[in-house]
């Protein structure tokens, strides 16, 4: 079930405000330190930005400091694109860490408890292949079987695990793992890969290392190096702490601690890094930074600001249970954003030509609009006016129905800072097809003019002569089912993409709009919001829909 969300003024303190007092105030800690610790592997995504938010915004709450610690463990999958990316995306969020650290800053210190553990005679160099490993760990309802390897004594052990770091064995060949209990309940228990071999570059070690902790080995020791208050952790990782925590008590070191929240799950989005690299490589999607995207880079190109999305993480707010956040939230954030600061312009992306057969040729009028209306600061701006006007072809219809307030024959509206105009004569081609409307206008109309006479529609406009060519890209949901993480079995998620997820217009703009820089925030009039693309430019502005005015999809759901 999809959970909805309410605006509220107040929020009482969520699960883990209340351990973090309750830590300070028994006087456990004089100050927390968290963390945020990303494999390098690929992009963050929405799910990462709560994650940032949260550790973060704990450290700042409650005067503590948030390290940045990249989980470089596993050099086969990861890249210094990753890392600057990370980077890029956690300051673009609005936070700074107090220490940039790697996993791999502490594979010394990892290799010397490792051998601590064997001479506890709690690890063991194991021969076996690993799909011998995976069968002798059994299954829920019935125990492991213990490796034959493993009453190695600790001076054999010792010996192997040396010649393991010094390369004398192939990948594959031997792991070390923790000797605990073949007959656990909890399988991560039944004597857990510690260290395996991998011949391969590290992009920040090179080939010093040819052995590597795994994460649940490397995990906890480095939360407790940096002596990390509260390691917080999605809930999928509640049956991992049992093995933190025997770690950090079998090796006598700094009892850092793990909490788990509830993961983000949204609608008509997929979070695996693994899915969302093949949509990347298979070319569904141009780039990680592509706008219909839920990684962060994507989001940021798509419009969305780093505030909206901290509103969103603070309206989800912190669960014991996995829900799912419906994307219309997400949407509802950005909107409650921009609305503050994007100033207003008019394009029209599907455009007719309307010619005002009364109005002067060559005449050329500068009208005042607001900047926006939630903003007195942002004052106003002067835009052309002529005889010629592109408008929406939607707001257009021959034949309407009842209660139609736009243009249609015979009938008046408002051009909205300028004039009262009345279609007189539609202009079709051979096909039929409506090239252009003729119309005329009420001089007494102006807006500002001490004329008030009213009609019930207006509409947006940009005149003709002057208008900008733009390239505008239209952004939908990627997927057509809400709940991609329930798809039924046997079928594959790329069933589900959504054909019209990118629809690309070339439209009309005010000329004002071709001057804006990348990244710039708009509202085109009654259309939605916008943002200038990164590649845009004076001379070929591209404009990205962030989101709609209205929920759109409302409907549809409710249709469902």
């Amino acid at each position: 079930m999809t959970d909805v969300i309410e605006k509220t003024p107040e929020r009482s303190l969520n699960f883990i405000e209340e351990i973090v007092e309750a830590d300070l105030a028994s006087g456990k800690y004089t100050g927390i330190i968290t963390r945020f610790p990303p494999e390098p592997n690929g992009y963050l995504h929405i799910g990462h930005a709560k994650s940032i938010c949260l550790n973060f915004g704990l450290a700042k709450k409650y005067g503590g400091s948030t390290n940045l610690r990249f989980d470089d463990t596993n050099p086969t999958k990861e890249d210094v694109e990753y890392v600057d990316s990370i980077k890029e995306d956690v300051r673009w969020l609005g936070f700074q860490w107090a220490e940039e650290r790697y996993a791999s800053d502490y594979f010394g210190q990892l290799y010397e408890w490792a051998i601590a553990l064997i001479k506890k005679g709690l690890a063991y160099v194991d021969d076996q292949t690993q799909e011998e490993i995976r069968t002798g760990r059994g299954a829920v309802t019935r125990p492991g079987e213990e490796s034959p390897f493993r009453n190695r004594s600790v001076e054999e052990n010792l010996d192997l695990f040396i010649r393991m770091k010094n390369g004398e064995f192939k990948d594959g060949e031997k792991v070390l793992r923790a000797k605990i209990d073949m007959a656990h309940p909890n399988m991560l228990l039944r004597d857990p890969i510690l260290y395996r071999i991998l011949h391969t570059d590290h992009h920040r070690t090179g080939h010093t290392w040819c052995i590597y902790p795994m994460y649940d080995y490397a995990h906890g020791q480095s939360d407790s190096i940096e002596h990390v208050t509260h390691s917080i952790c999605t809930l999928e990782f509640d049956v991992h702490r049992p093995l933190y925590d025997w770690f950090i008590e079998k090796l006598e070191i700094f009892p850092s601690r793990q909490y788990e929240f509830a993961r983000l799950n949204l609608t008509y989005t997929i979070m695996s890094k693994r899915k969302l690299l093949e949509l990347v490589k298979s070319g569904y999607v141009r780039d990680w930074d592509d706008p219909r995207m839920p990684t962060i880079c994507g989001l940021r190109r798509r419009g969305y600001t780093p505030e909206s999305i901290r509103l969103f993480a603070e309206k989800v707010g912190v669960a014991k249970r996995d829900n799912v956040i419906d994307l219309s939230l997400l949407e509802w954030c950005v909107r409650e954003d921009l609305n503050k600061r994007a100033n207003r312009y008019m394009a029209v992306l599907k455009p007719v030509k309307v010619v005002i057969t009364n109005y002067p040729e060559g005449q050329v009028e500068e009208l005042d609009a607001i900047n926006n209306p939630e903003d007195e600061s942002a004052g106003k701006r002067k835009i052309p006016f002529s005889r010629e006007v592109y408008i929406e072809r939607d707001d257009f219809m021959e034949n309407p129905p009842k209660k139609y307030f736009r243009l249609s024959p015979g009938n008046e509206v408002r051009l909205k800072y300028a004039y009262i105009i009345k279609c007189e004569t539609v202009i079709k081609d051979a096909l039929g097809n409506i090239t252009e409307l003729h119309c005329t206008y009420d001089p007494a109309t102006r807006s500002g003019s001490e004329n008030n006479r009213q009609v019930k529609g207006a509409i947006h406009w940009v005149s003709a002569p002057q208008a900008a060519t733009a390239q505008v890209q239209l952004f939908d949901r990627l997927f057509t089912e809400a709940h991609m993480d329930n798809i039924p079995e046997g079928k594959d998620y790329k069933n589900f993409l959504n054909p019209d997820s990118l629809q690309t217009l070339t439209a009309f703009v005010e000329p004002a709009l071709k001057n804006l820089p990348p990244s710039t925030h708009v509202q085109f009039e009654r259309l939605g919001y916008f943002v200038t693309d990164k590649e845009s430019a004076r001379d070929n502005p591209v404009f990205n829909r962030t989101v709609t005015l209205k929920d759109t999809w409302a409907k549809v759901a409710t249709k469902n």
